[in-house]
């Protein structure tokens, strides 16, 4: 195309293809200026065991590219999967961004899971942090402990900043183990979760940029790795929303019935509710069923009372109040009881007898006090009149002296 002369930046056709670009602002093609590039996308998939990690095989065996979603732009794999190994798989459309994952200068950790036949203590897997040569091949520090224990298998979680080739099967047949499973479960902030085999998901675009700006700092890798994003939007479109139903009242089909609003609930319908004393009350006579009942034209007015009713006057002993006794004065007729509030007499003292005095206050000097008894003093000797209190609070401190 340089040399139809069809390429032209700034107006100017360019001769050679020795031309560093900066950005496509004002190359044309064909007098058309070239659209910019599209931003890059990274997406996660989950890779099943038994598929290649290519685009095609001359063998025909399946690739991860039978197996992707329809409606996937172009992208490249970052990194490779064995045959056998499944898990995390990185899909791309950048290859810049791809190149910037696989490469171990940028320091992006991969953890993995394996599970492996045989036996292995925690030293010999620490001793991988330093580093091993297998065959002439030099691998880098490898974190690896031992997850637990299976009957005579071991599962053992490694992470790493390499990808060379098998490495993670070619260390551990190293150590005396037989890999019968190996799963990538994370590569760098991006995690496989619980992502089911065979799906794939986009990672967000603000995520992806906060990414490659943590990674292109120096040291970078590390931080980047530590990231933490949250959930990624899905590359499956969700299913479509039914349409509303035409409020039109007609029913031409079946879903127009279902999809059909359910009526409103209806109303309660308020009903006096009767208690057990009204339920109780109707079993009962009325009042014009009552002996003596009178109605209610025959009554007496309030306040008045009826000569079937004999007030103070017709009660036996009831006398006017001009004839009434004034207050404080004993009425005659009632007599109070002479037993119940009659004067006590007073006591009569016989002489003094000296003798029983004194055996009574021996008597009372000699027993210990009891609960109720007035105690001037406790029994015994003198409390001496010296000391803080006069002896009735603590010992004085003795005056410390220097040594």
């Amino acid at each position: 195309m340089i040399a139809d002369g069809r390429i032209a930046l700034d107006g100017k056709v360019l001769d050679t293809p020795a031309t560093l670009l900066t950005s496509l602002r004002g190359v044309t093609v064909d007098g058309k200026p070239v659209a910019e590039p599209a931003p890059a996308r990274l997406f996660r998939y989950h890779k099943p065991a038994g598929l290649l990690t290519t685009e095609r095989d001359p063998a025909g065996r399946p690739t991860i590219y039978d197996s992707l979603p329809e409606g996937l732009p172009r992208v490249m794999p970052v990194g490779r999967l064995d045959l056998s190994t499944e898990g995390l798989l990185l899909l791309t459309t950048d290859g810049e961004l791809k190149r910037e994952l696989e490469l171990p200068a940028t320091g992006v950790e991969r953890s993995y899971r394996a599970r492996a036949y045989g036996n292995v203590t925690q030293a010999q897997l620490e001793a991988l942090m330093l580093g091993v040569e297998i065959e002439g091949v030099r691998y880098g520090s490898i974190n690896a402990n031992i997850e637990r224990r299976t009957g005579a298998n071991v599962w053992i979680e490694l992470t790493l900043t390499e990808g060379k080739n098998r490495e993670v099967r070619r260390v551990l047949e190293y150590l005396g183990l037989e890999v019968n499973r190996l799963i990538r479960t994370r590569y760098g902030p991006f995690y496989l979760g619980d992502m089911p085999a065979g799906d794939v998901d986009e990672i967000r675009k603000v995520d992806l940029v906060t990414f490659r700006t943590v990674l292109s700092k120096p040291g970078g890798g590390k931080a980047a790795s530590n990231l933490q994003f949250s959930v990624r939007s899905r590359v499956v479109e969700p299913a479509p929303r039914p349409k509303p139903v035409p409020t039109d009242g007609r029913e031409p089909d079946s879903r127009r019935k279902l999809a059909k609003p359910a009526p409103a609930p209806k109303k309660p319908v308020f009903t006096a509710r009767q208690t057990p004393r009204a339920r109780d009350e109707e079993e009962r006579p009325r009042s014009s069923a009552k002996p003596g009942f009178a109605p209610r034209g025959e009554r007496p007015v309030r306040n008045e009372r009826s000569e079937e009713r004999p007030r103070g006057p017709g009660k036996p002993g009831f006398a006017p109040r001009g004839e009434r006794p004034a207050r404080g004065e004993r009425q005659e007729e009632r007599p109070r009881s002479p037993g119940k509030f009659a004067p006590r007499k007073p006591r009569e003292e016989g002489p003094a007898n000296p003798a029983r005095a004194a055996r009574a206050r021996a008597h009372r000097e000699a027993r210990e006090p009891q609960p109720g008894d007035f105690v001037d003093r406790p029994k015994g000797p003198r409390r001496p009149d010296r000391g803080p209190a006069a002896g009735r609070g603590k010992p004085a401190r003795p005056p410390r002296t220097r040594k």
